[in-house]
């Protein structure tokens, strides 16, 4: 049968170096390579092509959620597992409805974590035990009709996107955001991508009239 092939990706070297070591003597699985940052474990994911991606959740530049959706746009076949050290409701929730196929706790062992590979590149979901009961509870509060964590527009952005959109909103450019944001160009440009498909917007011009309608920039 056919390796399931992984790329891990997470800013931490050491844990990186750490797991490739753990599973590189596990029967039947070959990491296929590694990334530091979302945006080299998408351009990574689209060489490689592996079976199951192992993504961090919080990461400088772009974040895990919005790797998860690239990583899921570029290549809807693979299998992203979650992979950190959030116990948060939210990070599950928001995860698990982004299209990740799991969400493993970084303190998980070892045995089930080489299961729970196995099992994502079966399309299978994986779950750390310790977040069934919080998926659960997030289960049950939807079928209340509670509202959901974003209940407007602008709460659907992070607290990175509403830095670039008040950035936006002031006129710099992506170079210039970059650089007062400490992000590459390139990251910077898929943020502001994100921005307006979360706004339902179409062009920067639009995005700084609705920064300035929010209040979120003062009017000139």
């Amino acid at each position: 049968m056919e390796k399931v092939r992984v790329l891990l990706v997470d800013d931490h070297a050491l844990f990186r170096s750490g797991v490739k070591a753990l599973l590189s003597r596990q029967e039947g699985i070959e990491v296929v390579g590694e990334a530091a940052d979302g945006l080299e474990g998408v351009k990574r994911a689209k060489q490689l092509r592996p079976h199951v991606v192992l993504l961090d959740l919080h990461m400088p530049g772009l974040s895990g959620h919005d790797t998860l959706k690239l990583l899921l746009e570029e290549m809807p076949e693979v299998q992203v597992v979650m992979l950190t050290v959030s116990e948060d409701a939210e990070d599950l929730m928001e995860s698990l409805k982004a299209g990740a196929r799991g969400y493993l706790l970084k303190n998980i062992e070892t045995e089930h974590l080489v299961d729970s590979i196995r099992r994502a590149a079966r399309g299978e979901p994986v779950m750390s035990p310790q977040m069934t009961g919080k998926l659960l509870q997030g289960i049950q509060g939807l079928a209340r009709g509670e509202a959901p964590a974003c209940t407007s527009e602008r709460e659907k952005l992070s607290p990175r996107e509403r830095e670039i959109l008040v950035l936006l909103a002031r006129g710099a450019s992506n170079k210039e955001i970059g650089r007062v944001l400490n992000l590459a160009e390139s990251t910077v440009k898929i943020h502001v991508q994100h921005i307006l498909r979360k706004l339902n917007l179409s062009s920067r011009v639009q995005a700084a009239v609705y920064a300035v309608e929010q209040g979120l920039v003062p009017k000139q």
